[in-house]
């Protein structure tokens, strides 16, 4: 791929532990080898303890900073890769909260795969957004205030910041296609 995100900064932002694999994985290789710079950062520094289709570890992911030493304002979009586990760990940190809504109100797009969308429905970002996730939390996001479809990538730019939301891993494709086109 070419360097069509040379200079862009992207924080990707997951626990420490439960993030599916694919959906951490697949978004970093592909956003930086389109030139961004990403940086992982989850509540410890270490690293990222993956599974596979919630069940099976997957390799680990380092961590390059602990989630409370970064600011939104260093960064031009936030990646929020899925895991049943690890969604269900970000929606009740407060850190995590602060962050998604730091990158909103600066209007900076932000990205959710799978159960991430979770975290959507903890920060009230859900309410009036069309969006998608994997369909066992379709209901969580309705209740808050989402409209939710049944398609691979979702983009709402509605709210004065992109939201750029995805099912499950077989939409990985659209979903870092996505992210790109938001950065260009």
């Amino acid at each position: 791929m070419n360097a069509t995100l040379e200079g862009r900064k992207i924080l990707l932002l997951s626990s420490n532990f439960g993030t599916e694999t694919d959906e951490i994985r697949s978004p970093l290789a592909t956003l930086r080898d389109a030139g961004a710079r990403v940086t992982v950062a989850a509540p410890e520094t270490g690293v990222v303890a993956t599974l596979e289709r919630d069940r099976d570890p997957g390799p680990e992911i380092p961590v390059d900073v602990a989630h409370d030493t970064v600011k939104a304002a260093d960064f031009d979009a936030l990646v929020l890769p899925g895991g049943t586990l690890n969604a269900d760990a970000l929606r009740t940190d407060e850190t995590a909260q602060f962050l998604v809504r730091a990158f909103a109100a600066d209007g900076k797009p932000v990205a959710a795969i799978c159960h991430a969308p979770w975290l959507l429905v903890e920060t009230g970002l859900a309410d009036g957004r069309e969006l998608t996730s994997v369909p066992t939390i379709r209901t969580d996001l309705t209740n808050a205030g989402g409209r939710w479809t049944d398609e691979e990538v979702v983009v709402d730019d509605s709210a004065g910041f992109r939201l750029i939301t995805s099912r499950t891993p077989d939409d990985l494709d659209a979903f870092n296609a996505a992210i790109i086109d938001a950065l260009r």
